[in-house]
Formats: structure tokens, C-alpha cells, sequence
């Protein structure tokens, strides 16, 4: 009887025990079932399986040039993906070491980690169990974020939302495992992990860190970034406070990768030892090539992406441009020597005074008044002082006047301070700027593309942002016009003397204007249309400009138009001396026509686009435009007229002879072009295979020197042009040579052989050589104009 009562007890027990077990599993298969379809509202939704099959994830948009270096990224979050063949065995193995070493054998839930974390929990230990799988769902899915919470996991109960969390995560886990093989997962897990500082996946951390391709990363260097996976800040590196603590996290993945046999004892006891051997290299968008050419792509591509509904941030787009990267290597490296030096000029020459200065009635520099309180006003810091002061005008000046902590810009290297916002200002307000371009005439691509000399802090870019007048750098358009329109009356050895000439002006306060040479005198002498725009003499441009009718500036006005000049223009004859606002940008176009046999080919930058999965994409409005400008008689004899600034005497340009510019048969077409008070200096200079041009001046008007010693063209914007040429013409890999400037004279209707009887008159009365081929004095007078008319 009790042998019976008790094996009754035993087997009641046994079916207790199985109905609590079916029922638990029936329990959890609903809560299951309900985690997954939400069921009425309660844990926030999960990824549909249409979206798991296509996920989207943000890939870093890259730039590259046309000899296929890569240059820069658009990105709101820093990634670039690699195919799983293309992954380094050492990074997936140290990974599975230290996050999931069950990988290859689990379907998206590892069940020893699955019950741990219950132990973990209770514990209040914060360790993590997640498989690689589980990881990719939550880093890829965002399965934590706000918009996938429910009524029961709203932030109210921790624990409970843990344990929605993790089951919606086990479940994504699964339907992940049935949509990829393991390669993928694993491929779309490296791809897209956060390893800090703004470095989304394998390779770019590999860059970011280490400045390598993943596929070159070693055995500790695997460590240190799959370490970080744990916490990309806590563990990060690149702080020297951060260093031991990195150090002792790269070893514990040492320590797992032994445990797990991919290291033997002698490695472990070596790799343990070893520095971290950070070569950080940050991606920023002010570092890097070309910042201002990329600040321009971006903006070109904002308006594209749109059109054709692409996300330039996040759809890894591949960008391929005509920049060369050894010729904007050059470009910069020109840049940078030039402004280094004119800016100690510049120091030196305004030391104890301020530079931003008028001319008064008695033709001396004065300082302008009340210039910082104006300019000011226009900047940031004087809007933000209005916020916080609700126009208080003694509080606003107290706060701008306020010296604090700053870092600012030196030729020698950034420099910590303590500045105003007053102190700021007046500061950089000190400073010259710049802007270089470079393109291939023939085709119109642009080679080189120099905004300025430091984006961090000048962010103003001074090829096509910026306008400044051109002075004698626009007369070869006038000349053009000139000659094209004169049916062959006028010609490059047409005579005309310097002397005075005057415009009606209409206006009875100023009823005459008469343009000015760069000295202020008249010479009297009598010289050929080339001699003239060599010395770039603006009496004898504006004489001409009158001689050939009142339609003349009209003319000259369709000319710039033909030759790719967009900027506001008026048809006057003030145009003769530049005295309009153009950019670098529009001149280099428009020169490049000279060479170019009078097409002008509008300057373009991008060559072509592809998807992420290398579809090529449609960029036909990228594509330039072109037009015949000139005829091609016209285009070379404006080569003719070009090249008289290296080969007549008392050209601008003679002194590109002292650089070594115009050796074994090299012929360069070059224009100077200096503004009036010396605000502007331009230089162009036409080649065969390219043409430059570069700009330099203040970042008003009137900040500049004070003399044409050094506030020239021929001074100021020369030097970096020639720096440029020397190191192009001495990089043998780009195949750019020196070489004529062919110009055949029995295709050419017009005179071009003139006689050089002045100049022997000249050579006979002071007893001096031809300068043509000698090396001569650069900083020789130039060109200036009068303002207004």
C-alpha cells in the first residue's frame, strides 16, 4: 500500500513537473511568438524579413583622382566595406577569439552564452553574451533604439527591457542566420561595427589607427581593434591617458586568441610586451589633398544626389575626378612656399600699423576708422554675443573684448593663446590670401585646385567662391578683340605711343577719365601692340580700346562672354583695364582657349560615378560645354602676344628666366595683373599642356603693401606659378616637358615678324644688351589701372 501511495506521489510529481515544462516552453514559444509580431503593442517592432533580406547600411561615399588615389570621403558615419575574400584571416579569427568562438557552429543564438547572461544579470554584471550574430542585429537594425519600444519595455523596468531586448535580438539573430551564410554575416558584421572616433567598420579602423589596409594589419594590431569592440571609448588608444588601459585590453585578447590556440605560449609572451604602436591618422574634412576642391565636389554632388535620389553620405558612391594628386601635391606645395614668404614680407612691411588703409587727399596711406567694429559685426562671434546680451550694446563689446583660451593659426604651427574675438579679427585680418588652379587646356579638365593655404582656418575659397578685379591679366580678351574685330587694320606690330588718353565720362563732377600707367608716367615712346601688353602698358590698351569706335567695349564684352567669363560685366571702356570682378576659375577657362586653337572648353572636375556595386551612373550634366571662341588664326596670335611677356624687353615676366623656367627651347605665354593701391596680383601662364593661374591679395581691398615693390602680380602670384612649373617640369612621371609654344606665321594673315628697330634705338642710346635672354630683374614696374571712370 505505501509502496503503491508513494510511486503514485512519484509519478504525480513526474507529470507536475512535465506539464510546468510544456507549459513553460508553450510560455516562452508565445512570448516568443508575441515578441515577434509585437503582439498588441507590447516590445516595439522588429525588422521585417524583406528588410533583413535588404538592409541598409551608411557607406562612406569616397573621391578619387585621376591616377586613382583616394583623396577624401563624404560620410555621416566614416565606412568603407570589403568583400569577405578580401578580409586578413588574423582579423576574423582574433574576432571569433574574443566575441563568439561558437560561431561556425551556433544558428544566430549561442545557448551557454543564451542562460549565462540570467547568472550575469542577477549578478548586476554589465558583461555582454551576444553572438556576432546578435551584435550585427543590434548594430545594424538599432534593435535598442526608441522607435522599437513597446508599452513593456518603455525605459520604466531595466531588467524587463534587457530581456525583451536580448529576445528580439535572438530573434533577428535567427532570421539573419536563414537569410546569410556565415561569410556574410561575418562580412556584414566587420563592415559595419563601431570601432570609435567615428571609424564604422574593419578597414577604415585599420586606417584610422594603424594609417594601413586591414589586409596588412598584424596579430596585436588585430588585438588592439577588436578590443575596442567592447568599448570603442573606454579602451580607445588614442589618448595618452587611455594608453595602459588599451594596452591591457589588446592583451586580454591576446589571452583569448591563446586560449582558442591561434597564438602559441611564445607569441602570447611576446605580443603581451609590445607598445600598442598607434600610427593614428585621423579623416577629417579640413585634412588630406584638395579640401577646398572637395568642399566643391560636395557641393556639386548635393544637388545631383538629390536630382537622381541618391544619399552622397551614405550610399558609398565612388566619385572619380581629373584631379592628378602629384600635380595638386605640387600645386600646394607651391602655394605654401609662396605665401610663407610673402606673408613675412607682408609682417615686415606693416610691422607696428595696421593694413587695412585708404588714400587721402594728399596721396598718403591712412588707417580706416572704425574698420574692426565694423567688420565684426559681419562675423559669429558678435551674433552669439547678441543672443546671449538681447542687444545690450556694453555687455555685447564687454564679452567681444573678453580675452579666453585659443587656438590660432602660425606659419609656424597652430599656437595656443589667450584672445578676444576683437584680438582674433584684427589678427587674421592681417593675413594674404591666395587661390591656384591648373588645368588641361585640350580637354578642360582641371588638374590642381589650391583655394587657399589652410582650410581649418580659411575656408573661404578663392578659385570660384571668391571675385576679385583682374587688372592687366584681363587685357589679352581686349587685345583679342582688337585685332579679331579690326579686319587686319591692327595687328600685334601695330605702333601707338604711351601717352594720355581720356574717356568722356558723363558724369559733371568727373566729366574725363584717363587711365594711369603703374608709375604714373607717360614714357612718350612709341612701341608695337605686343611690347605694349609685354610691359602691360594701360595707356596704350586704353588708346586702342578708343580708336576702334564706341562699340568697342561691347565687343569686348560678347569676347569674355565667348571665352567663359559668367561674372557681371558692363560694356564700358573700363573693361580695357580689368576693372570688373571675375574668378581664377573663369580667367584659367578662358586662357586655355589661347592654346587650345579658340575652342574654350568649360573647366570640369568629375569624369565619372559608380554605385557601390560598380555600376556606372549617368553624370552627362557634368559633362563640359564648348564652344569655338576664337578663330584659330586669333588663338595663336594671342600666343604670340602672350609669350612677348618673356621675349620683349621690359616684360612682366622676364623673371621666370631666374627659375630656370625658360630653358632648352621651353616658351612660356604668361599675363602679370596688379590692381590699383597694389590690393590684387594676378599671374597667368599658358603651356602646351597646362595652363595656371594664381591669385594673392587681402581679404578686403583694402588690405595690401603700400608700394609696387612688392605689391605686384610679378611679386606676389609669379613666384607660386613658377614654383609650381619647376617641380612639374622635374617629376618625370607626369610626362609634362618643356617645349615651344608653337605659333606658324604663314597661317596667320596678320603681321607677326615686327621690326625691332626701337629697341636697337633704344640698346644704342643707353649701351645696353637685349634682355630677352637674360635673366632680368622680376620685380621691373608693371601694370596698375584708375579705378574709376
Amino acid at each position: 500500500m505505501r509502496v503503491s501511495l508513494k510511486r503514485h506521489i512519484y509519478l504525480y510529481i513526474i507529470a507536475i513537473l512535465w506539464l510546468c515544462f510544456f507549459l513553460g516552453f508553450l510560455l516562452i514559444y508565445k512570448y516568443a511568438v508575441g515578441v515577434a509580431n509585437n503582439s498588441n503593442g507590447w516590445y516595439g517592432e522588429l525588422p521585417s524579413l524583406k528588410v533583413l533580406e535588404n538592409p541598409r547600411s551608411e557607406y562612406a561615399s569616397e573621391v578619387y583622382t585621376s591616377d586613382s588615389v583616394l583623396i577624401g570621403k563624404f560620410y555621416r558615419s566614416n565606412r568603407t566595406p570589403i568583400e569577405y575574400e578580401d578580409i586578413n584571416p588574423i582579423i576574423i579569427n582574433t574576432l571569433m577569439a574574443t566575441e563568439d568562438i561558437r560561431f561556425e557552429k551556433h544558428s544566430g543564438i549561442d545557448m551557454k552564452g543564451t542562460f549565462a547572461i540570467f547568472w550575469y544579470l542577477i549578478k548586476g554584471d554589465n558583461r555582454g553574451s551576444s553572438t556576432i550574430t546578435q551584435q550585427l542585429a543590434k548594430n545594424l537594425f538599432k534593435t535598442r533604439d526608441s522607435k522599437f519600444q513597446g508599452t513593456l519595455n518603455d525605459g520604466s523596468n531595466p531588467l524587463l527591457d534587457k530581456v525583451i531586448v536580448k529576445t528580439k535580438e535572438w530573434v533577428t539573430a535567427v532570421n539573419l542566420e536563414r537569410a546569410y551564410t556565415k561569410e556574410e554575416i561575418i562580412t556584414m558584421y566587420l563592415n559595419t561595427v563601431d570601432f570609435g572616433r567615428n571609424s564604422f567598420g574593419i578597414q577604415v579602423a585599420s586606417k584610422v589607427y594603424f594609417n594601413k589596409d586591414q589586409k596588412d594589419i598584424t596579430i596585436p594590431e588585430a588585438a588592439m581593434l577588436i578590443g575596442l569592440l567592447k568599448a570603442p571609448t573606454a579602451y580607445n588608444p588614442v589618448p595618452k591617458h587611455n594608453r595602459e588601459t588599451a594596452k591591457a585590453r589588446r592583451n586580454t585578447v591576446l589571452q583569448q586568441m591563446h586560449k582558442y590556440d591561434f597564438i602559441n605560449d611564445a607569441q602570447l609572451d611576446s605580443l603581451t610586451k609590445r607598445d600598442i604602436g598607434l600610427n593614428y591618422n585621423a579623416e577629417d574634412h579640413n585634412e588630406g589633398l584638395a579640401p577646398y576642391f572637395r568642399e566643391k565636389l560636395r557641393e556639386k554632388l548635393d544637388d545631383w544626389c538629390v536630382k537622381h535620389e541618391y544619399d552622397l553620405y551614405a550610399d558609398g558612391l565612388k566619385i572619380y575626378t581629373t584631379l592628378d594628386s602629384r600635380l595638386q601635391k605640387h600645386a600646394e606645395n607651391a602655394v605654401t612656399r609662396n605665401m610663407k614668404e610673402l606673408q613675412k614680407l607682408f609682417f615686415e612691411h606693416w610691422e607696428g600699423k595696421n593694413p587695412w588703409v585708404y588714400m587721402d587727399e594728399k596721396d598718403r596711406y591712412v588707417e580706416m576708422p572704425g574698420f574692426l567694429e565694423r567688420e565684426i559685426k559681419k562675423g559669429e562671434a558678435y551674433r552669439l554675443a547678441r543672443l546671449a546680451h538681447d542687444d545690450d550694446t556694453a555687455a555685447i563689446e564687454e564679452r567681444l573684448r573678453t580675452k579666453k583660451p585659443m587656438t590660432i593659426f602660425t606659419w609656424e604651427g597652430e599656437k595656443d593663446t589667450l584672445f578676444s574675438s576683437y584680438d582674433s579679427l584684427k589678427y587674421y585680418l592681417h593675413f594674404l590670401h591666395t587661390g591656384f588652379m591648373s588645368m588641361d587646356p585640350k580637354t578642360g579638365q582641371i588638374k590642381a585646385w589650391v583655394g587657399d593655404f589652410n582650410h581649418k582656418y580659411f575656408q573661404y575659397d578663392h578659385v570660384i567662391q571668391g571675385k576679385r578685379q583682374p587688372g592687366s591679366t584681363f587685357k589679352p580678351i581686349v587685345y583679342a578683340t582688337i585685332i579679331g574685330e579690326s579686319n587686319g587694320a591692327y595687328s600685334p606690330c601695330y605702333k601707338a605711343i604711351d601717352a594720355p588718353v581720356s574717356f568722356a565720362t558723363g558724369d559733371p563732377d568727373k566729366p574725363t577719365w584717363t587711365p594711369q600707367n603703374a608709375d604714373g608716367i607717360y614714357s612718350g615712346d612709341t612701341m608695337t601692340l605686343r611690347q605694349a601688353m609685354a610691359r602691360s602698358i594701360n595707356s596704350i590698351t586704353a588708346y586702342m580700346m578708343k580708336i576702334m569706335g564706341d562699340h568697342t567695349p561691347y565687343s569686348v564684352y560678347k569676347y569674355a562672354r565667348n571665352l567663359g567669363i559668367t561674372s557681371h560685366l558692363e560694356a564700358v571702356p573700363a573693361m580695357c583695364l580689368g576693372t570688373f570682378e571675375v574668378s581664377l576659375y573663369e580667367m584659367v577657362g578662358a586662357y586655355s582657349a589661347f592654346i587650345n586653337d579658340g575652342t574654350w572648353t568649360e573647366p570640369y572636375f568629375i569624369t565619372h560615378i559608380e554605385d557601390r556595386f560598380g555600376n556606372s551612373l549617368d553624370i552627362s550634366e557634368f559633362m563640359p560645354e564648348k564652344r569655338s571662341a576664337l578663330s584659330k588664326e586669333m588663338a595663336a596670335v594671342m600666343l604670340h602676344m602672350l609669350k612677348g611677356t618673356t621675349q620683349e624687353k621690359g616684360g612682366t615676366a622676364l623673371g621666370l628666366y631666374s627659375y630656370g623656367l625658360l630653358s632648352h627651347g621651353n616658351e612660356i605665354g604668361a599675363k602679370t595683373g596688379t590692381t590699383s593701391n597694389f590690393s590684387d596680383g594676378w599671374f597667368m601662364g599658358v603651356t602646351p599642356q597646362l595652363v595656371s593661374g594664381c591669385w594673392v591679395g587681402g581679404e578686403h581691398r583694402s588690405i595690401h603693401f603700400r608700394n609696387i615693390k612688392y605689391g605686384q602680380g610679378a611679386k606676389m602670384a609669379m613666384p607660386a606659378w613658377a614654383y609650381y612649373m619647376e617641380n612639374v617640369y622635374a617629376d618625370t612621371a607626369l610626362h609634362i616637358v618643356k617645349q615651344p609654344i608653337p605659333v606658324d606665321p604663314s597661317t596667320i594673315s596678320v603681321q607677326l615678324n615686327c621690326s625691332n628697330q626701337q629697341n636697337k634705338e633704344e640698346e644704342e642710346n643707353d649701351g645696353q644688351e637685349s634682355n630677352e635672354k637674360k635673366t632680368i630683374d622680376v620685380f621691373s614696374p608693371v601694370d596698375n589701372y584708375d579705378e574709376g571712370l
